[in-house]
């Protein structure tokens, strides 16, 4: 009974619009006092046991080397280099503002930082082409969002955090899922350039060709350096996240020279401000799944959903659904910590691996990247294009339907996902 008191206080706090931090450290709090009457010193010994990981030191290099390079040259060096690859074909720039976006995540790990940085670029250079308005914001808008799935990604380090998984293996997960979505955005904005007829006439000599592939080569090599570095044994992810930055740094100050020295303090404030409300949250959450798991909630509902379904597909299907529901009412990096682990023992009892789960639940948080109120990637292309929230809702709109049936795929080929660690790690 008590315990039902404490779940009305949680949703009562999250219908006032109080800060999720707060709301999970508020529960933890009021469980341990009245219920448990336990000294509430024990919340701040959770607090700091939750960010008591090496782990974590990774997310914000990654989230500084992510402001970097959008701030820097890296992504125009990337977009010439796609331009060039594919600029001829029909749909050839919008092909190329995905793959541009597909090297961007593989280097900075964040959705928001590869709108803001591929985005901001490709956005009006489709619209200037006579690319639909509609068509150039939803592509760009949803091709960000593989920030997350394709390594390395800040929420699958959470991920490994709270269900105790390897960073390398769900790293390694996310690169064919990746692929995949990004390869049916290109398809679909092929067929749709077919219909309409769009095609870019920028041709390229020879001498331009080399020029393009020369500057965009430090650009290139970085996802190269970072993961390669991972899997090789070098560093582990954490380091890798350090070697991002430097790499970074180096490259935009003393080989391109576009990124100004003055610039760099407010990058880095920018940087360590969101690192700082990104782990206070994930403090509260670990203190909140400790309550779960002391209150024995993850085997109490998979009683339940085992009771209810007696097929995992069916509890794929159903989960999947409930994600999507969750990404449009939840913020992001709480969906990932708090509901991640309450489903550990039903994963278990139907025999769901935790990799291959892991990527099924980045990809419902891409989806909420793009669905209000809490879509990110919604709020950073208004800002880009100039548009309202229900302008760029209706141009993600058939983006976001393309990404389901993507999502559908990888549930029910766990070998998309599993395939690349079961042979290069699990073997």
């Amino acid at each position: 009974m008590m315990l039902t008191i404490v779940f009305i206080c949680f949703f009562a706090l999250m219908t006032l619009s109080t800060p999720i931090a707060i709301v999970l450290a508020a529960t933890t709090a009021m469980y341990l006092f009245f219920i448990a009457s336990t000294p509430l010193t024990s919340l701040i010994q959770q607090l700091f046991n939750g960010l008591d990981n090496f782990v974590l030191l990774g997310v914000p290099f990654f989230i500084l080397a992510g402001n970097i390079m959008a701030e820097g040259a890296i992504s125009d060096r990337l977009i010439n280099v796609m331009k060039l690859c594919v600029g001829r074909l029909a749909g050839g720039l919008a092909m190329a503002g995905v793959m541009a976006c597909m090297f961007f995540a593989a280097i900075s790990g964040s959705s928001p930082a590869t709108v803001i940085a591929i985005g901001s670029i490709m956005m009006p250079a489709l619209i200037k082409e006579g690319y639909g308005e509609r068509f150039s914001i939803g592509l760009l808008t949803s091709s960000g969002s593989l920030g997350i799935l394709i390594p390395p990604s800040i929420p699958m380090i959470l991920y490994a955090l709270v269900m105790n998984v390897s960073v390398a293996e769900i790293f390694m997960a996310g690169f064919l899922p990746g692929i995949f979505i990004g390869c049916c955005l290109m398809g679909y904005s092929y067929l749709m350039s077919r219909k309409y007829r769009w095609r870019s006439e920028e041709r390229y000599t020879l001498k331009d060709a080399v020029r393009i592939i020369k500057e965009g080569l430090w650009a290139l090599f970085l996802p190269f350096l970072v993961l390669g570095g991972i899997y090789g044994g070098i560093f582990t992810p954490t380091e890798a996240a350090a070697v991002s930055v430097v790499y970074a740094l180096v490259v935009e100050l003393f080989i391109y020279k576009e990124l100004k020295w003055y610039k760099l303090f407010a990058i880095c404030r920018e940087s360590a401000i969101l690192s700082g409300c990104l782990l206070f949250v994930l403090s509260c959450a670990m203190t909140f799944i400790w309550l779960l798991t002391v209150e024995q909630v993850p085997l109490k509902l998979a009683d339940i959903i085992i009771k209810n379904i007696d097929n995992k597909w069916l509890f794929l299907l159903a989960i999947n659904g409930v994600l999507l529901i969750i990404g449009c009412l939840m913020d992001i990096v709480t969906a990932v910590v708090i509901i991640s682990p309450i489903l550990i023992e039903t994963l278990t009892r139907y025999n769901i691996d935790f990799i291959h789960f892991g990527i099924i639940m980045i990809i419902n948080v891409e989806c909420g990247f793009l669905t209000p109120p809490f879509g990110l990637n919604l709020f950073v292309s208004m800002a880009i294009v100039k548009r309202s929230l229900i302008e760029v809702g209706r141009a993600i709109l058939p983006f976001i339907l393309l990404f389901f049936g993507c999502l559908l795929c990888i549930t029910y080929i766990p070998k998309l996902s599993l395939i690349l660690p079961e042979l290069l790690i699990r073997r």
